[in-house]
Parts: C-alpha cells; sequence; structure tokens
C-alpha cells in the first residue's frame, strides 16, 4: 500500500516544478529519486510502476516534470543539459528539506537527500551526471540511457541545418512539436560523461532492451564498460524504448526495486526515544502524523495507527489489532506447547480473530449489565493427522493461554504522571 500527492518546489530557474511524492503507508527507509526520459514526464506509465514497486520495499520516490514540460513552470526551448541537472540537484535538497516534516515522516536517515537516483533515457544520462553532486546517493539506476548525452543529436538530425542557420528550429518528437534550441546541442556534446561515469563510485543497475531503436544496446554496454563495481546488467528483451508495453513496466519496476532495496540497508522501524527496558513498553506519537504511534518492546519496535476513515494514515496495526494480535500469538503458542508436550501429530496452527461490539441481550453467556459488550472470535485452523479428542483437547486448552485468562480476570489499570 503506497500514499501518493501532488508535491512541489523550486527549481534552478526559479520556476515552479510539479511533482508527486509516492510513500509507503508503513515507515520509509529510505528516499528516491526519478528522472524522466527526454520530453516525457513524471506521468509515464513505466516511472509510476517503478516507484509504486519501491514503495513496497518502503522507499519513498519523488518523481518530477523538468522545467517546461508536463506540469512544471518554463520554457523548454531554454533549457539545456545542464539545467536539467540543475533541477535535479534542486529536487534532491528539497527532499533533504522534506526529511523532517509531514511528506515523509521523521525517520533515521531522511533529511539526508535521496539515496537512489534513477534515470531513463536522457534522464538516466542526468541521474549519472549528478550522481557524484548529492552525497547522500547510494546506488543509481539507468534504463534505456545514452553513454554520452550528446546522442540524442541525432533525433534532430533532419533539423541540424536550421538550427545552426537559425539558432532554433521546431521539431517532432514521439508525436509532439518542441521547439530545440542550439544552445541545447551546444551544451549536449561538452558533457563528459566517460568521466562522470568512471568516477561513479555507487553502486549501478543499467536496464536496457537489445530491440531499443532510440537508444542502441551499445550504449549500455559503454556505460557499464566505464563503470567500476559493484554494477549490473538486466536485459529487457523485446521492450521499446518507453517500456510502453505494460508486463515490461512491471518486470523492469519489481527487478528494479529488488536491486534498490539491496543498498538501503535492512528496514529499521522508528523507535520512541529512550533505552529500550526489558519488561517495559513505550509508546510516543509519531511527529508530523495524527495518531500514528511508534510502539517499542524492549528490543523490538513496530508501529501502530487508525484507519484512514477516521482520520489515520493506516501505516500500522489498529490497537485493538495489536489486542487481538495478542491474544492469537498467545493462543499459537499453548498450543504448540501443549501439542509437544502430550506428543500430538500437530503441524501447523492458525488462529484467526475478529472483534466487535454487541448488544448484551444478544449474548446469553452475558453476566455484564452494560448496555453492549465486547466479543472476540477465534478460529482455529489446525494441520496434522489429529484424532477427535486430539482436536478436542486443543479447542480446550486454547481457552487457558495467559493472555485468554487476562481478559478474563479483573484487570486494575492504574495511570500516574511522570515527574
Amino acid at each position: 500500500m503506497m500514499e501518493s500527492m501532488k508535491v512541489s518546489f523550486t527549481g534552478a530557474k526559479g520556476q515552479l516544478l510539479a511533482a508527486r511524492l509516492d510513500r509507503p503507508r508503513g515507515p520509509v527507509r529510505a528516499t528516491a529519486l526519478f528522472a524522466h526520459c527526454f520530453t516525457c514526464s513524471k506521468d509515464l506509465f513505466v516511472v509510476g510502476r517503478i516507484s509504486r514497486a519501491l514503495t513496497e520495499h518502503g522507499i519513498a520516490t519523488l518523481r518530477f516534470d523538468f522545467t517546461g514540460l508536463g506540469h512544471s513552470e518554463g520554457d523548454f526551448a531554454n533549457e539545456t543539459f545542464s539545467s536539467n541537472l540543475e533541477d535535479l540537484l534542486a529536487a534532491a535538497a528539497y527532499l533533504r528539506s522534506s526529511g523532517d516534516g509531514p511528506d515523509l515522516g521523521k525517520g533515521p536517515i531522511l533529511g539526508e537527500g535521496p539515496q537512489i537516483l534513477i534515470g531513463h533515457s536522457l534522464g538516466g544520462a542526468a541521474v549519472l551526471a549528478a550522481a557524484g553532486r548529492i552525497e547522500a546517493v547510494r546506488a543509481v539506476a539507468t534504463i534505456g540511457a545514452p553513454a554520452d548525452p550528446a546522442h540524442v543529436a541525432h533525433l534532430f538530425a533532419p533539423h541540424l541545418e536550421e538550427i545552426e542557420a537559425h539558432g532554433e528550429a521546431t521539431v517532432n518528437l514521439m508525436g509532439r512539436s518542441f521547439r530545440v534550441k542550439k544552445s541545447f546541442l551546444d551544451d549536449i556534446a561538452a558533457q563528459k560523461q566517460t568521466e562522470r561515469i568512471a568516477s561513479l563510485r555507487k553502486a549501478l543497475l543499467v536496464m536496457h532492451s537489445p530491440v531499443d531503436t532510440i537508444v542502441g544496446i551499445d550504449n549500455a554496454a559503454a556505460i557499464f564498460t566505464a563503470a567500476k563495481h559493484p554494477k549490473s546488467f538486466v536485459s529487457l528483451d523485446d521492450a521499446d524504448h518507453l517500456i510502453t508495453n505494460r508486463e515490461d513496466a512491471l518486470y523492469a519496476a519489481d527487478v528494479l526495486a529488488a536491486w534498490a532495496s539491496r543498498w538501503v540497508g535492512r528496514q529499521t522501524v522508528e523507535r520512541p526515544a529512550g533505552e529500550p527496558r526489558e519488561g517495559v513498553v513505550t509508546v510516543a506519537e509519531s511527529p508530523g502524523f495524527k495518531f500514528r504511534q511508534l510502539v517499542a518492546a524492549g528490543p523490538h519496535a513496530l508501529i501502530a495507527d487508525e484507519p484512514k476513515h477516521v482520520g489515520g494514515n493506516d501505516s500500522g496495526p489498529t490497537p485493538y489489532d495489536l489486542l487481538l494480535a495478542a491474544l492469537g500469538a498467545c493462543t499459537a503458542m499453548t498450543i504448540r506447547m501443549y501439542a509437544e508436550h502430550k506428543k500430538f501429530p500437530l503441524e501447523a496452527v492458525r488462529v484467526e480473530l475478529t472483534h466487535e461490539k454487541i448488544h448484551a441481550t444478544d449474548c446469553d453467556a452475558c453476566e455484564s449489565g452494560s448496555a453492549k459488550i465486547d466479543r472476540i472470535q477465534r478460529t482455529l485452523f489446525l494441520s496434522g493427522d489429529l484424532s477427535t479428542e486430539q482436536i478436542e483437547k486443543i479447542r480446550q486448552i486454547a481457552d487457558k493461554c495467559p493472555v485468554h485468562r487476562t481478559l478474563h480476570a479483573t484487570v486494575r489499570v492504574e495511570t500516574h504522571l511522570a515527574e
């Protein structure tokens, strides 16, 4: 599950750049920055699918429209590869400034800026060029990227004379018309991309289709050869340059997300402040959220929250979910201990629980005088060659688990204010 929100930030030349921040419902373990292909936008299907796949691994992703493209302000004709590079750095700065805000939620490594850069086509060339200037970056992935930004000049071949003579020309790319100036061509010709790739010193993933007719597979070979280890190559088989086939996009997204997850370390769960203490459960509010709570039980941590429809973020189980989990876990553990003690052939046990409020008159076994009572229904799923008698014994022992007994006992909760 993920949340997707529209955001914006100021680009290198002062224009407002439109972006979308996709983040997991749970804790954010890292952030990624996505640079789309030349003349494309953040809303291309493959871009959105990769972003969604990253959230499934706990990685929040910012995808944005370069100046003059998509929903961003500015004139595309006035842009160059170098100005796109500056927009990328502005996006990275935005992620740094948002690290402790409500967009991302506070975390142990947020505020650093993006740990992962991803670029498609010329966006791939841009992230290779920008990686060395963003300190937080640990890994870079390219999709159908040219080894040299100057490679895109062949797209304007029929207009090169006009551009040289008049300083600009209107060209048709992917069915759309764009003004391209000589300053753009001069800028891409001046880039020293091979040197940048050789000094990258980041984990690198090169994804490319061997049948790409826009950016040939030889570009992938040149990038891979120039880069130092660790580096990986993944073939996108028969995908086209824009990866318009849904299955190709899903494959690219899943592989890239799994690879990226390796380079941002193990997923960690935020914890309340303070040293863990055995036998003490600590719960503290998560900054920037309405109901989200950080829970620590000794060295273990988890998140509690409320569903969206009551104002929460649905980033963790509700308090009642945790109550049911406690009863279910205790039930399964008690059954396992009993079955092993009695040497029953129990192979596996699963417990499903539900909770509801019911009217007291609906419950024959009710002794409470209140209008409504809580009812927990517990269903046991048992696997193994068990006799009818053994199954009945297991059902009976389930009612004797410690948490079950606590729920049925008179419990006194004492509340104190800390000094």
